[in-house]
C-alpha cells in the first residue's frame, strides 16, 4: 500500500491516528491556519501527485469542519493525487434528508453535491441516519455499522433477561438487526415529536416489565428522545436500561440529562470527539472498521462483508 496516503482534518486527528495505527501507517503532514475573519487555509506539507488519498474527517457542526473536508478535497484534486476518499465518520446534515413541510432544503442532499462537486472520487461512512442518503451522491458510497462492535461488546455485558428497544419507528430496522444478533426480544417505543428536539414519549410496543432494555440510536443530539425512553422503559417495569449510540453529539445540556437519568450505561462510538466524560458513558473505538475498509478498499477487494453485521 505504497501509494495509500492518510490525511486528517484537525476535529478527527485523534480518531485519523487510530486509523494509522490500525493500518500500520502514519498521518500524512498537511497544515491547516484559520484567519482572524474565519477564513480557514491548508496545504499538504508532502508529495500527494498519483497517491489513493484518504482524508479523514467528520462533518458535525461548526460548519467549518465541513468547509475544511471540502478545501481539503480542493486542495487534493488541484495536486493530482489519483484518487481521493472522504472517509466521514458522522455525516453532518443527515436529519435533513426529506422536504417534510413547505419551503425547507434538503440540506443532507446540498452537502453530498457539495462534496461531490469539491472532487471526491468515494464517500465512507457510517450509520447514515437515513440509509437513503447514500442515493444523494453520483459516486460510490461505502456505508459501515457501528454494529459490528457494539453487538460483541453487549454480550460481554452477559446481561440476563435481555431486550433491544428502538427509540422511535424510524429505528426498528437497526434495533431488529441488533435484537436478531442478540437472540433477544424487539420493543418499540412509539413517540410524537411537538417541536424539533423535544419528544414525547407516546406508547411501548413489547413487554419491558423486568427486562434489562438496550436502546439502540445511531445518534444522539440533546438527549431529550433518549432520556424520555429511558424513564418511559423504567416506568414500564424494566429492571435497567442500557443504551448503544453510534454518533453522541450531545450538544446543550445533553450530558446532564444522561447523568441526571435513570441510564445504566450508555456505549458510545469515538465517530465523533468526545470532550466532556461521564461515569455512565464508555467509549469503544470503530476505528478499525474504518482502517479495514481501508485498506480493502486500496486492495480494489470486497467491502460488504464489513455491512452484513446489520443486515437482519
Amino acid at each position: 500500500m505504497s501509494d495509500l496516503k492518510l490525511f486528517s482534518g484537525r476535529t478527527s486527528k485523534k480518531f485519523g491516528e487510530s486509523v494509522a495505527r490500525s493500518i500500520k501507517s502514519k498521518l500524512g503532514n498537511c497544515e491547516f491556519k484559520t484567519f482572524s475573519d474565519g477564513e480557514i487555509w491548508m496545504k499538504y506539507n508532502e508529495n500527494i501527485r498519483g497517491a489513493d488519498l484518504y482524508l479523514i474527517q467528520t462533518t458535525n457542526p461548526p460548519f467549518e469542519n465541513l468547509m475544511e473536508l471540502l478545501i481539503m478535497i480542493d486542495a487534493a484534486k488541484r495536486a493530482s493525487a489519483r484518487g481521493i476518499n472522504a472517509v466521514i465518520p458522522y455525516f453532518g446534515y443527515a436529519r435533513q434528508d426529506r422536504k417534510d413541510q413547505p419551503r425547507v432544503a434538503i440540506s443532507a442532499k446540498l452537502i453530498a453535491n457539495l462534496i461531490t462537486t469539491a472532487g471526491a472520487d468515494r464517500i465512507i461512512t457510517m450509520d447514515l441516519h437515513t440509509p437513503q442518503i447514500q442515493g444523494f451522491f453520483d459516486i460510490p458510497v461505502d456505508h459501515l455499522y457501528a454494529s459490528s462492535v457494539f453487538t460483541p461488546h453487549i454480550k460481554k455485558l452477559k446481561l440476563k433477561n435481555m431486550a433491544v428497544a428502538s427509540p422511535d419507528v424510524g429505528g426498528i430496522k437497526m434495533a431488529r438487526a441488533y435484537a436478531k444478533r442478540l437472540h433477544c426480544d424487539l420493543i418499540v417505543l412509539d413517540k410524537r415529536r411537538p417541536k424539533p428536539n423535544v419528544a414525547e414519549v407516546m406508547n411501548i410496543i413489547g413487554d419491558p416489565k423486568g427486562k434489562n432494555v438496550i436502546i439502540i440510536d445511531d445518534l444522539i443530539d440533546t438527549g431529550g428522545t433518549f432520556v424520555n425512553a429511558v424513564e418511559a422503559l423504567k416506568k414500564a417495569g424494566a429492571e435497567n436500561v442500557y443504551g448503544a449510540c453510534t454518533h453522541a453529539l450531545l450538544s446543550g445540556d445533553a450530558l446532564v440529562r444522561i447523568n441526571n437519568s435513570s441510564i445504566k450505561k450508555l456505549i458510545i462510538s469515538d465517530t465523533l470527539p468526545i470532550a466532556k466524560q461521564s461515569p455512565k458513558i464508555e467509549v469503544v473505538s470503530v476505528a478499525k472498521i474504518f482502517a479495514e475498509a481501508i485498506k480493502r478498499t486500496n486492495k480494489n477487494q470486497s467491502v460488504s462483508s464489513l455491512f452484513d453485521i446489520n443486515k437482519g
